[in-house]
């Protein structure tokens, strides 16, 4: 089953899809896919009324894809979490996850059209498996505590623009995360179980040629042990966002130019479904 919110940007209307590529209209369960239909046993109450037969047909033909899950209260993200990006970033890899926060207004559509900033001469791509939380999260006993908190995943692209991040960052690295429309998410979100999150496949393109193609089985910290480590620092509420770091292959590494308006991203997670972003001046 995939979640999904499509329409017009501030109209989305949910629905869900089945094995069988047939949409549901998720209306009469709920007016939104947010935190609170997700703590309220939502994927559950959709599962159910698919298996009566409860909900009406709908159609995803010519209609925007938006977000899965409406504006969340935060997205975190972990920083080099892959081996060989750590090194192409000129970094040993870390012994404790690198964390940083990107701001909800960064959360845009899988297709909408994304931006260069203002100014920008390093805009990068980084394609990343996205978790979903489902229940609120704090100090967590152990790592295998936190699968039971986790709603489903997602595709997500963390833009960055690497001068704003780096150069001009005072040690901190929000300026260059924090665009409107840098987190790019979906097109739909999976439960959590019917997805195995240590072996997906995860590959990026630009302008047609590969970037990225990687496994989550190179994360340095897995799921699991994120959550749980977050969640001694930080509360996580139902409907935010993790993302947990990239694999080589960015523009970073200063193998491939950065990005340029009219520049094509297009990002994928096996299981998980494809991003594709036209790029425009801001």
């Amino acid at each position: 089953m995939k979640l999904m919110r499509v329409g017009a940007v501030g109209a989305e209307r949910p629905v869900a899809v089945g094995e069988d590529e047939q949409a549901w209209d998720l209306t009469p369960l709920t007016a939104d896919i947010d935190g609170a239909f997700l703590a309220d046993g939502g994927i559950a109450k959709v599962r159910a009324a698919l298996e009566a037969g409860d909900l009406p047909a709908a159609r995803l033909d010519g209609q925007r894809v938006g977000t899965p899950v409406a504006r969340p209260s935060a997205v975190i993200c972990i920083g080099m979490n892959y081996a060989a990006h750590a090194a192409e970033s000129g970094a040993a890899p870390p012994e404790q996850p690198v964390v940083f926060l990107k701001t909800p207004n960064t959360v845009a559509g899988p297709d909408d059209v994304a931006y260069i900033p203002k100014g920008s001469t390093k805009t990068d791509w980084e394609v990343e498996l996205g978790v979903v939380i489902g229940s609120r999260v704090s100090y967590l006993d152990s790592p295998q505590d936190a699968g039971r908190h986790i709603a489903g995943y997602l595709t997500a692209n963390d833009l960055s623009e690497r001068a704003f991040q780096i150069e001009v960052s005072g040690g901190q690295w929000s300026k260059g995360k924090c665009a409107p429309g840098f987190s790019p998410l979906g097109p739909w979100l999976v439960p959590a179980d019917e997805i195995d999150p240590s072996n997906l496949r995860l590959r990026s393109w630009v302008n047609g040629e590969p970037r990225q193609d990687s496994t989550t089985a190179d994360l340095i910290f897995d799921v699991e042990t994120i959550v749980h480590h977050l969640s001694q620092y930080m509360a996580l509420e139902p409907g935010d966002v993790i993302m947990t770091g990239t694999p080589e292959g960015v523009a970073l590494s200063g193998r491939f130019p950065y990005l340029r308006a009219g520049d094509v991203v297009e990002i994928e997670i096996e299981g998980l479904g494809r991003q594709r972003q036209v790029f425009e001046q801001a």
